[in-house]
């Protein structure tokens, strides 16, 4: 499906056109479709890697200044350089894209992870010792619960970020909704096209922002009666 469709409207080049949405509302969905969809799996695959790289740097502290700065180091490479490196490894398709993706939340999922299980109490750590709990078992009991609030705010600035990041994708041809804004400035400027690609992308981090803080509102009940007092 072309994201290039050449469009004209008459009179002027307003920033926003019921008729464009109309006249392309499959192409916009399948944008969204996709920006989601690549936002939800880079997500996931990062969180898959990042969680057990902050256990491993909380279980070892030595461990955790080079697992920081690398990651930092993926954070801070030009997404532009960093897609155009990849692709001759990886050609083009979404698998590049995701790989992208994937390196650029690492950071922000790791530090925030490691942030909540340093945050554990260190009384509830000796008490959950007291009890017989190995390192595995004080973990997966102990420390992963009340570190819960800090590994979601890592997931929930990943996702608003990686909403971003999905639009660059389209140097690669799967950009989601950066495919409307680049065929906006490829056919002449079309401010409609733009418009309806920039604003879907800000919704888009908006509407997952809000899941995942009412997803931790169900699964830290604490932290909303403590805030209530």
């Amino acid at each position: 499906m072309s994201f290039h469709l050449l469009y004209r409207e008459a009179p002027g080049n307003p920033w926003f056109s019921w008729q464009y949405v109309r006249d392309n509302s499959d192409t916009i969905l399948g944008a969204l479709r996709e920006h989601a969809s690549l936002t939800a799996q880079a997500v996931l695959l990062a969180a898959l890697i990042a969680i057990p790289l902050a256990v491993v740097a909380y279980w070892f502290r030595a461990l955790a200044g080079p697992i920081l700065a690398l990651s930092g180091v993926l954070y801070t490479v030009p997404s532009l350089a960093l897609f155009a490196f990849l692709a001759p490894l990886l050609g083009i398709g979404t698998t590049t894209v995701l790989v992208g993706l994937v390196l650029y939340a690492l950071l922000l999922i790791i530090r925030n992870a490691l942030a909540g299980l340093n945050q554990v109490p260190a009384e509830v750590r000796d008490a959950a010792e007291g009890m017989g709990y190995g390192r595995l078992g004080r973990l997966i009991r102990i420390d992963l619960p009340l570190a819960l609030p800090g590994i979601l705010t890592g997931l929930r600035l990943a996702t608003v970020s990686t909403v971003a990041l999905v639009t660059v994708g389209v140097l690669v041809g799967h950009g989601g909704l950066g495919q409307l804004i680049l065929g906006g400035f490829r056919n002449n400027f079309f401010k409609a096209e733009i418009m309806v690609g920039t604003v879907l992308c800000v919704v888009l981090a908006l509407v997952l922002d809000l899941i995942l803080a009412g997803i931790g509102r169900l699964l830290t009940p604490w932290t909303a009666r403590g805030r209530t007092r």
